[in-house]
């Protein structure tokens, strides 16, 4: 047993990565959506970016999710 818990320090911060990148990328695509753009020049919305992102963070979630659980 590991007093610190390390063993499943790698699961966890896969675990926020995954989730950051869900929940960022859902909200690009919320605030596109809603037809916000960004203050800064050049800036534009890329569908295929934002749900092939998403989809790997998806990813990266669900597994760092079920390595916790089991």
């Amino acid at each position: 047993m590991d007093i610190l818990g390390l063993d499943s320090l790698f699961a966890e911060m896969l675990l926020g990565v995954g989730l950051a990148m869900v929940i960022g990328n859902g909200f690009a695509w919320w605030k596109h959506r809603r037809e916000e753009t960004p203050d800064f020049e050049g800036a534009q919305f890329r569908p295929g970016r934002v749900i092939f992102l998403g989809s790997i963070g998806l990813f990266i979630a669900t597994w760092a999710g079920i390595t916790l659980l089991t």
